[in-house]
């Protein structure tokens, strides 16, 4: 049997380093993927909560409170827009138009607004959590 000519070897080897690292850059992309989407839903979870404590502290101010809702809206919107995870996508839309859907006008809408944020925000820190549970 004639051995490999030292040609061939190094481009056999060339090939299986290339392919190698092709595997392992593979790798490191999904990996960076989950750490995307990972960040993504505790910024979901983190917008929610952040604007329930807002909220909360807004019940005599209509108009603070209102642009604390909307401010909430918009953030979780964009989230929505960029998010890699479709179902976290969905959630965050879910989440954001329920918050721009509140009218705050006056110190008896506030106070709705307080309380039914404070009793649902927990549901939808919940909705993004399981969302981002079932890939996307």
């Amino acid at each position: 049997m004639r051995p490999f000519p030292r040609r061939t070897l190094a481009l056999t080897a060339s090939a299986l380093a290339a392919a190698l690292l092709a595997t392992g850059c593979s790798e490191l992309q999904e990996v960076s993927q989950g750490i995307d989407k990972a960040q993504e839903c505790v910024q979901a979870a983190g917008i929610v909560t952040e604007t329930a404590a807002k909220v909360a502290g807004l019940v005599n101010n209509p108009a603070e409170m209102e642009q604390a809702l909307n401010d909430g809206a918009t953030r979780l919107g964009e989230l929505a827009d960029k998010a890699a995870n479709t179902s976290l996508k969905e959630a965050a839309d879910g989440v954001s138009s329920t918050l721009e859907g509140f009218n705050v006008n006056n110190a008896n809408e506030a106070v709705d607004a307080a309380q039914k944020v404070a009793t649902d925000s927990a549901q939808w820190v919940q909705q993004l959590t399981n969302a981002c549970g079932g890939g996307g």
